[in-house]
């Protein structure tokens, strides 16, 4: 079978379109170049948004990585005492200070760097505590008071650590540690909720603020006015140069009113017992000294106190306390001068009505016995003896001619009941007993009973050794009731002269100055007649003094034993008051004294105070 090859057609050779072809490129090329310069057009305009429409807002870009503001903290201002010693320095210092967003790795840099300086668990915690209160850029304080030698091994070991940085600060230090915790108190860390309620502004950079005492009053005053610089820094945040610099401004140096001698002869007048001592100059309300024992060393708070030392401080003699502004007491047998008076003011007593005292007093109708301190009593007495002898059965029956209402509204114009004013914060009011002030507390009426101690100061009556020498300083000065004040004096600057403080007007409580007297001259004879509660702490004395022992009873006697002071558990035992001024004739200072566990105020209260009183009017120093 043959089989014919089949022939495919030639393909024909197509002609080559040169006009079409140069129509194509030229379209292409056009819309190429269009394209170009929509792409330049669409440059430009963005060069032109960039460098023209925002150039200011871009260049304050560019300067804030170029250029930080950095705060600068104003040294915190001095604090004395009377006479100009120091009792709140600053001293230099260097803390580690860690930039959050400079850091890669926190756990892995805490762990390398404490290698090089000691970090505490507490110290690591607290940091990572802090941190949440500062953003990434600010820097966070992880430790503070670097020793020479932590600095340098850290100088060393720098380049080690990006983000950390070794920055000079000024630290708060008391020269005198416990002598003056309770006055002055100290400064601490600012914590969350302060951070809270603080300026931005005014407390950049500031990484402590005053916590208790004159430290916490006068916060504003003593921490000044925040400066700023500008400085120019690298990629790497180091600073290159200072472009400004604005100076911050100091705060203001306080002058106490206290006396830094006196204080310390108080606290050393107690030796081992514990209490509370308030001096007051009768003259204007200055608070010359302010103890409270046993104390504490407020330096240990000022960059975080340590665990152990905080557990140290939390025994039951509670160190921590400030018994002169806060602790509350009966006052007992000192505030008969105070009834002795509100009879003579009222018209109920004249000087030389006489009661006599039998050992022991009844109310009509009832057969409970209110006893004296002396057993089978102390005969005829009047005013000056019942103040000497501190006879109980002259002012039961006072209290009760008085009620309770009467008396207490008198005793309430010397400043019981109520805040004294004192520039410190927190002070407690105690209490002043009424019907109407147990009835809203207790829900219960009063008794008459209950009048009848609260005239020797037991029972309901509660006060402060501040409210006790405020009280006891207004008697002095003749009826002038001052608010008392710790600090007198300030300054502006180390060259600017010192101002006075203004102190408020005192209240003249329109006091008879006859019957004033007349209480005066029992308080003198408490001293210094034979018959006198505390004759043997005026002995010798060189100066006239006018006091009142008291006892605020912790347990009672059963039936007509008496109780061995000597012999109750050291806790049980009776609180020791003593209230004084001196010279008995032209006052300079007015005082409370009390002692816990002190058993009898003529024991233990009335020698601290004689001692007290010898330091301020012996010692010379312009007294």
């Amino acid at each position: 079978m043959r089989i014919e090859r089949r022939r495919w057609p030639r393909r024909q050779k197509r002609i080559k379109n040169t006009v079409a072809e140069s129509n194509l490129f030229q379209a292409r090329a056009l819309i190429a170049l269009l394209l170009i310069a929509l792409a330049l057009l669409i440059l430009a305009g963005r060069f032109y948004w960039l460098q023209i429409s925002q150039h200011d807002e871009l260049l304050t870009r560019s300067d804030a990585n170029r250029v930080k503001l950095h705060p600068i903290v104003p040294a915190r201002g001095l604090i004395y005492d009377r006479n100009g010693e120091l009792l709140a320095d600053n001293v230099p210092a260097y803390r580690l200070e860690v930039v959050l967003e400079q850091v890669k790795d926190l756990p892995h840099l805490l762990d390398q760097l404490s290698q090089v300086i000691p970090l505490s668990e507490e110290e690591r915690q607290r940091f990572l505590e802090n941190r949440r209160q500062h953003r990434r850029f600010q820097p966070v304080p992880l430790r503070f008071r670097l020793s020479e030698a932590e600095l340098a091994a850290f100088a060393v070991n720098r380049h080690r650590f990006p983000g950390v940085e070794a920055v000079p600060y000024l630290t708060r230090r008391y020269p005198r540690g416990d002598l003056f915790a309770h006055v002055i108190g100290y400064v601490g860390r600012i914590d969350k909720d302060e951070l809270e309620n603080l300026d931005p502004t005014r407390y950049a950079g500031t990484t402590h603020i005053g916590k208790l005492g004159v430290e916490r009053a006068y916060e504003q005053r003593l921490h000044g006015e925040v400066g700023f610089e500008q400085v120019e820094v690298n990629a790497e945040g180091r600073v290159l140069r200072t472009l400004k610099r604005n100076p911050a401004g100091s705060g203001e140096h306080l002058y106490l009113s206290v006396d830094a001698k006196l204080q310390a002869a108080a606290v050393a007048a107690f030796g081992e017992q514990h209490g509370a001592a308030v001096a007051i100059d009768p003259r204007d309300g200055e608070v010359l000294a302010l103890v409270s024992l046993p104390s504490f060393d407020p330096n240990l708070f000022v960059n975080g106190i340590a665990s152990k030392d905080y557990a140290a401080l939390q025994v039951p003699s509670r160190p921590l306390f400030n018994r002169a502004v806060l602790g509350g007491y009966e006052p007992g047998s000192t505030l008969k001068p105070f009834v002795a008076l509100a009879g003579l003011e009222l018209g109920l007593r004249r000087p030389g009505d006489t009661v006599f005292s039998g050992g022991a007093y009844r109310l009509p109708g009832q057969q409970r016995e209110y006893r004296d301190w002396r057993k089978g009593g102390h005969g005829t007495v009047n005013l000056r003896e019942a103040l000497a002898q501190s006879v109980n059965t002259y002012f039961f029956d006072l209290a009760v001619d008085l009620g309770i209402d009467r008396m207490s509204g008198f005793i309430g114009r010397f400043g019981f009941g109520e805040p004294s004013g004192i520039d410190l914060s927190g002070e407690a009011v105690g209490i002043l007993p009424t019907r109407g002030w147990k009835q809203a507390t207790r829900g219960e009426p009063w008794y008459p009973g209950e009048t009848v101690i609260a005239g020797i100061g037991q029972g309901f009556w509660v006060a402060t050794p501040l409210q006790l020498a405020r009280a006891t300083a207004a008697l002095a000065s003749r009826g002038q009731l001052y608010q008392p004040r710790l600090v007198h004096a300030a300054q502006r600057g180390f060259d600017a002269a010192l101002i006075d403080e203004p102190h408020p007007a005192p209240i003249d409580l329109g006091l008879q100055s006859a019957n004033v007297q007349t209480v005066i001259d029992g308080m003198v004879a408490v001293m210094h007649s034979p018959t006198g509660t505390a004759r043997e702490s005026a002995a010798d004395a060189g100066y006239l003094i006018a006091g009142k022992t008291g006892t605020a009873q912790r347990v009672s006697r059963v039936g007509d034993q008496a109780i061995d002071l000597d012999l109750l558990p050291f806790d049980l035992r009776h609180r020791a008051l003593f209230v004084c001024f001196a010279p008995a004739d032209a006052p300079t200072i007015a005082l409370a004294v009390v002692v816990e566990s002190g058993g009898s105020g003529s024991r233990a209260a009335a020698p601290v105070a004689r001692k007290i009183l010898d330091a301020w009017l012996l010692g010379g120093d312009g007294r």
